[in-house]
């Protein structure tokens, strides 16, 4: 961490250079009042990355900024005060506190948080930012957070996000692939803390992940604006049922659905052919695997078994987006035909043996306007194509 970087000259060149060509500045400046300007260079993508994600970092003065990967792989401000909803109590570990996005929130509901970082330098530039945030109750050590574990008196809390990574630095997403092994880890992590919240990959499949990690009491799918960032396992020596919450950020309002693991497989959704209105569940609910429980939640008629769209004669508020119905075309010959009556139209598949980009192709029909058509299978297991317009 280069603290000359925080000089007065040096942070004006910075915002005032944030739109400027990042090669060009190499090329006209090598320095800034002593300065490198690689180093500055590195601040200003740093902090153009952080403009929508972290707005709180990028309006405060004198933040200093790690690597523009650091940045990338952090939380968003979104899904961190989400995350520090969820938990409270005196004392949480950050076991790997990486910038401490996570940690400045969960320190709005602790009385102290230990930050754990083992590289040291982003360690330092994340102390340097509590204190211009002044956020006041957060440790920063720069250390392994399992060494840090092993002589660490108990905690209310411990949080980690391991790395999905693995030797080679390619990406991984499995919970035994990742660093550390939290399926290995889970039993000595609650001998530590009564509860403990763990950050994995979206991809993670959930009933493998119950079957795998025992005690995990909630399994939390965080979207924003319908894209899903974060999976968070939420475990504790207290056993129960999982709940499965999924949550799609929407500027100032939030969707949930909730639902039991268990009433899902117990439960049989309701089938129909297309009705008068067309609903589809936002991609938190999706990667849920509530599909059943949406259709009895919601009282609404499932397409197919594999087909997650759902239908009803009655329009309804949901947790997606809502359709009306025009027109079901057969996707045969003759409904082919009308169907490249279309100029234009926003395309949707599910379930259906032909992609997005093959359609297109195949019908000539630009991306946009009014209309959206959903090419899928019906409750009958024949192909169609929903011809509808956005509620």
């Amino acid at each position: 961490m280069n603290k000359d970087v925080l000089n007065t000259g040096v942070q004006k060149f910075i915002n005032e250079n944030l739109r400027t060509d990042i090669s060009s500045l190499l090329l006209k400046h090598p320095e800034i009042e002593g300065v490198d300007t690689k180093i500055i260079a590195e601040q200003i993508q740093a902090k153009l990355k952080s403009k929508k994600k972290l707005p709180t970092w990028f309006k405060t003065p004198s933040i200093y900024y790690p690597t523009k990967l650091s940045i990338e792989q952090t939380s968003s401000e979104n899904t961190a005060l989400y995350k520090s909803s969820l938990i409270q109590g005196n004392t949480l570990f950050d076991l790997t506190g990486g910038f401490g996005v996570d940690s400045y929130y969960f320190a709005k509901y602790f009385k102290e948080v230990i930050h754990c970082e083992i590289n040291h330098e982003l360690s330092q530039i994340a102390q340097h930012n509590f204190k211009v945030l002044k956020q006041h109750n957060i440790s920063c050590q720069a250390v392994d957070g399992m060494k840090f574990l092993e002589h660490a008196n108990k905690a209310d809390c411990i949080y980690l996000d391991p790395s999905r990574r693995d030797h080679t630095k390619k990406k991984v997403f499995l919970l035994q692939d990742c660093t550390p092994d939290i399926t290995e880890l889970h039993e000595r992590l609650l001998k530590k803390a009564s509860t403990v919240l763990v950050k994995v990959s979206p991809l993670v499949d959930i009933s493998k992940a119950i079957a795998d990690v025992p005690n995990i009491n909630e399994i939390h799918i965080v979207a924003v604006d319908n894209q899903v960032k974060e999976m968070l396992l939420l475990i504790s020596s207290r056993t129960s049922n999982t709940k499965i919450k999924a949550v799609n950020i929407k500027d100032n309002t939030i969707d949930e659905f909730i639902f039991e693991y268990t009433q899902e497989q117990q439960i049989q959704a309701i089938y129909s052919q297309p009705l008068t209105y067309l609903y589809e569940p936002n991609s938190a609910i999706l990667k849920s695997g509530g599909f059943h429980m949406v259709s009895v939640h919601y009282n609404l008629k499932k397409l197919h078994a594999s087909t997650h769209l759902y239908t009803s004669d009655s329009a309804i508020e949901f947790p997606g987006r809502r359709f009306l119905i025009k027109q079901v075309l057969p996707y045969n010959k003759q409904g082919l035909k009308k169907l490249k009556a279309l100029d234009k139209a926003n395309i949707t598949t599910r379930n259906f043996p032909l992609k997005v980009d093959k359609l297109r192709s195949q019908l000539k029909i630009k991306d946009g306007g009014t209309d959206y058509v959903f090419f899928c299978t019906d409750s009958t297991g024949a192909k169609i194509a929903v011809i509808t317009e956005k509620i």
